[in-house]
């Protein structure tokens, strides 16, 4: 898939490990949104990340999934590209179902304005709505609740609160 739009390559600071370490026979971020891991167990849940935050999907996912959660973890790094693929793909990666047979949580170090979109309104939205800190990054997560056990805990509070299992 080619674009004649326009490309960037954003890089983090952030010392991050390698999230995809197979390779794909095809360019998966064209599509502007990918299913990067599958559940394991019954889906419960799909955590919707972008950037730097993907890392933190997984270890989100890892977490659900030793709780008997299945989780998908869909890296998004382009929503407008997205919702420009076709109605089944759309359909196969965010399944229109009520978030309470699958919720759906994203993960941002910046705004949740926006991610409504794909979470739905009933959904889970991770992410910093203020003004920021100054701190190193670790502690900058950790105050902001960014880190993968603060939000296991968040995604199962949540989930009890609306009668997820």
């Amino acid at each position: 898939m080619s674009s004649e739009g326009p490309s960037v390559l954003a890089l983090t600071r952030q010392n991050v490990r390698p999230v995809r370490t197979q390779a794909a026979s095809e360019n998966l971020s064209a599509r502007g949104a990918y299913r990067l891991k599958p559940a394991i167990a019954a889906r419960k849940a799909i955590i919707l990340a972008t950037g730097s935050e993907v890392e933190i999907a997984l270890d989100v996912a890892e977490r659900l999934e030793e709780q008997g959660l299945g989780a998908d973890v869909v890296s998004m790094p382009c929503t407008e590209r997205f919702d420009a693929q076709p109605w089944d793909y759309r359909e196969d990666v965010l399944p229109d179902v009520s978030n309470r047979e699958i919720l759906r949580v994203s993960i941002q170090a910046g705004t949740t304005i926006g991610w409504e979109r794909y979470t739905g309104l009933h959904g889970l939205r991770i992410g910093i709505d203020r003004f920021g800190v100054s701190a190193p990054a670790p502690d900058a997560y950790d105050y902001f609740g960014l880190t993968p056990d603060k939000i296991v805990s968040k995604i199962n509070d949540f989930m009890k609160q609306r009668g997820i299992q």
